[in-house]
C-alpha cells in the first residue's frame, strides 16, 4: 500500500462517524455515567415527577383521615399506630392494611424504631435482607427486625439485663451503623441516702446493619468523664458528651473502640466473658460490655454553648453555637472547626419578639448551606471566601422566603369610623397566631424541593399551607392548602414524600389524627380539592379501625 492510501486510511478511519461520541461516552462511562443505567433513568423520572408536582393543574386531595388513642409514625409509604403493631400502606388512594397485629403487652411495648433499606451492591446472606425492614427497640430490652410489610420477626437480639434500660435507636451512619442507647442510670432516692454511688451513667451498644453485626458496647461513667454529664451520642464516628453547664465534647469514637476493646463478639457464638458463660444477643446473658474506657480518651473538640445546642457542617466545616448565658438565646455564631475563628458577618439574630426561638441548622442538602427560620422570615445562608483574604469565610445571604403579611394586624395607631385615633398599648408578638407564621421547614431530597408550612389563627380557626420552594434559588412553585384546621396550641408534624403529603396532629388527651393527601391531576376547573368549605364525610371500618373519606 502507497504511504498516500495509508495516510488516507488513517484519516478516514480518525472521521468515521460517531468516533467522537463513542470515546465521551467511555470516558462519562469512567466517571461512572451512563445513558441506560438504573440511576440516570430515576433521576430523569423524579425531574419528570417534579414538573407534575410544580404544574398548575395538579391538586393535593385529603383522600381520607384517621384517628387513634396512641402515637402515629410515619416511613417511607408506610404508617405506623398502635404502637407499630398496625401498618397501612399511605401508596393507594385507600387505606390498605399492610399488618394488623394482637395488642401487645405492657412488657412488649416498642419504645424506637428505625427504618432499614437494603444497601446497593452488595450481596447479603438472606433474602429478607433485600426487603424494608424495621428495626424496633422494646421496653424489655430486645431488639428486633421485623418485615416492614408483614410485621414478622427476622432477628432477635437480646441486649441486657436489668442493669440497665435501653431507650433510643440512632444512625451513626444512616443504614450502616447504628447506635442502641439506654436511659440515664440514676439511683433511687433510697439509695442516694444510704450512699451508694452510681459510677455508670450511660450504655452504647454500636451494630453493624444488613447483615445485622455486633460491633461493641461501652458504658459511659463518671470517672472517666465527669460528674455533669447530662447526656451522649454517637455521630458519624464522633462520640458527642455534653454536660450540664453547657459544655460539648467531641472524641473519635473509632479509636476509642480500636484503643480499649477487650475482645471482639459475634452474635449468635458461645462466650466466656468475666466467668459468664453464654451465647452473645440471647436471653438471659445479651450483650457484653466489650469496651471497657479506663483512661480519658484524646479530645477532638470541645465547645460551650447555650442548652448544649452544637452542630457541625459546612464546606470548609463549621459549627453553629450559641453563646452561653441566657440573655444570648436567639443568637447564633458560626465559627471555623479549623480555628474556632468567627465568620465574617458570622453572628445571626433575628432579634425576635416571639414566644417560640428562631431555629438554625445547616442545610440537609449537603451543599453546605445553612437554613435560618424565624416566624415571618427564612434565610438560606451560604459560606464563602472573604475578598482578598482566602483565609476567612463569610456568611452571606442566598435568598429569603417572606410570610405573606399584607393583612398585618399590628398597626400601632388605628382610626375609628368617627374620626377617633386610638393608639395601642401595646405590639402584637412576631408569632402571634393572627399573623402567617411559619411552623415548618423541610427538604424533599429527591425532588429538590424546600417545604415550608405557613400558619394564620384567627380565634379557634386555624389555616395553614403547605409551599414548595425551588431549593436553588427559593422562587414559590407550588402552594397546597391543608384543609383541616390547624390549632397552633397541638403538636404538629407535615412529611412531603414525593407525590404524597402527610400531617400528623397531636390534640390534648393523647388524641392522635393522620391526614393523608395524594397527588392528583386534574385539569377541570373545579377546586374541590383546595376548598375549606366542609364535605360530606363517609366511614369506612377496615380491620377494626375507622377511616374517613371527604
Amino acid at each position: 500500500m502507497c504511504p498516500q492510501a495509508a495516510a488516507g486510511g488513517r484519516r478516514a478511519a480518525s472521521r468515521a462517524p460517531g468516533a467522537h461520541s463513542v470515546c465521551r461516552l467511555l470516558t462519562r462511562r469512567a466517571h461512572g455515567f451512563y445513558a441506560r443505567d438504573a440511576g440516570v433513568a430515576h433521576r430523569k423520572n423524579l425531574g419528570l415527577l417534579r414538573r407534575i408536582v410544580c404544574q398548575g393543574s395538579t391538586k393535593f386531595k385529603n383522600v381520607w383521615t384517621t384517628h387513634s388513642a396512641s402515637p402515629i409514625a410515619y416511613e417511607r409509604g408506610r404508617i405506623y399506630l398502635d404502637n407499630y403493631q398496625c401498618c397501612i400502606s399511605s401508596i393507594a388512594q385507600e387505606p390498605r392494611i399492610l399488618y394488623q397485629k394482637p395488642k401487645c403487652s405492657k412488657s412488649e411495648k416498642i419504645e424506637d424504631a428505625l427504618l432499614l433499606e437494603c444497601p446497593l451492591g452488595e450481596m447479603l446472606p438472606s433474602p429478607s435482607d433485600y426487603k424494608s425492614s424495621l428495626i424496633v427497640l422494646t421496653v424489655q430490652n430486645w431488639l428486633l427486625r421485623l418485615s416492614a410489610d408483614s410485621g414478622e420477626i427476622l432477628e432477635k437480639i437480646y441486649l441486657a439485663g436489668s442493669c440497665c434500660k435501653f431507650r433510643y435507636l440512632s444512625w451513626d451512619t444512616p443504614q450502616e451503623v447504628m447506635v442502641v442507647k439506654s436511659a440515664q442510670n440514676k439511683l433511687p432516692a433510697a439509695a442516694r441516702q444510704a450512699g451508694i454511688q452510681q459510677s455508670v451513667l450511660f450504655y452504647l451498644a454500636v451494630f453493624q446493619v444488613l447483615p445485622l453485626s455486633f460491633i461493641g458496647m461501652l458504658e459511659i461513667n463518671k470517672k472517666i468523664f465527669g460528674n455533669s454529664v447530662t447526656d451522649v451520642a454517637v455521630s458519624n464516628g464522633i462520640l458527642i458528651v455534653m454536660y450540664s453547664m453547657g459544655l460539648v465534647r467531641l472524641y473519635n469514637f473509632q479509636a476509642i473502640s480500636e484503643q480499649f476493646m477487650e475482645q471482639p463478639f459475634d452474635l449468635g457464638h458461645e462466650f466466656n466473658w468475666n466467668g459468664q458463660v453464654g451465647v452473645v444477643g440471647k436471653y438471659p446473658f445479651g450483650l457484653p460490655c466489650n469496651i471497657k474506657i479506663t483512661d480519658t480518651p484524646p479530645l477532638l473538640f470541645e465547645a460551650s454553648s447555650l442548652e448544649n445546642a452544637f452542630q457541625i457542617g459546612g464546606y470548609p466545616w463549621h459549627y453553629i453555637i450559641t453563646p452561653n448565658k441566657k440573655k444570648h438565646k436567639g443568637v447564633f455564631h458560626i465559627c471555623s472547626l479549623k480555628d474556632n475563628a468567627l465568620a465574617k458577618n458570622g453572628i445571626q439574630d433575628m432579634k425576635c419578639c416571639s414566644l417560640e426561638p428562631d431555629w438554625i441548622y445547616f442545610h440537609p442538602d449537603m451543599s453546605g448551606r445553612i437554613i435560618h427560620v424565624g416566624p415571618n422570615l427564612i434565610k438560606v445562608l451560604k459560606l464563602k471566601e472573604v475578598k482578598n483574604n482566602t483565609d476567612q469565610m463569610e456568611i452571606a445571604e442566598d435568598f429569603t422566603i417572606v410570610a405573606n403579611r399584607e393583612n398585618s394586624v399590628n398597626n400601632a395607631v388605628t382610626v375609628t369610623a368617627s374620626g377617633r385615633v386610638v393608639k395601642k398599648r401595646f405590639n402584637l408578638l412576631d408569632d402571634d397566631p393572627e399573623q402567617e407564621t411559619f411552623k415548618i421547614v423541610d427538604y424533599e431530597d429527591e425532588l429538590d424541593l424546600l417545604s415550608t408550612v405557613a400558619v394564620t389563627q384567627i380565634g379557634a380557626d386555624g389555616r395553614a399551607h403547605l409551599d414548595f420552594h425551588c431549593n436553588e434559588h427559593g422562587i414559590l412553585l407550588k402552594s397546597i392548602p391543608l384543609l383541616e384546621s390547624w390549632d397552633v396550641t397541638y403538636s404538629h408534624e407535615v412529611y412531603f414524600d414525593k407525590d404524597l403529603v402527610l400531617h400528623i396532629e397531636q390534640k390534648p388527651n393523647r388524641r392522635f389524627s393522620c391526614y393523608v393527601y395524594q397527588m392528583v391531576c386534574d385539569t377541570a376547573k373545579d377546586d374541590e380539592c383546595s376548598s375549606h368549605e366542609k364535605k360530606e364525610k363517609v366511614f369506612c371500618k377496615k380491620g377494626g379501625r375507622i377511616f374517613e373519606y371527604t
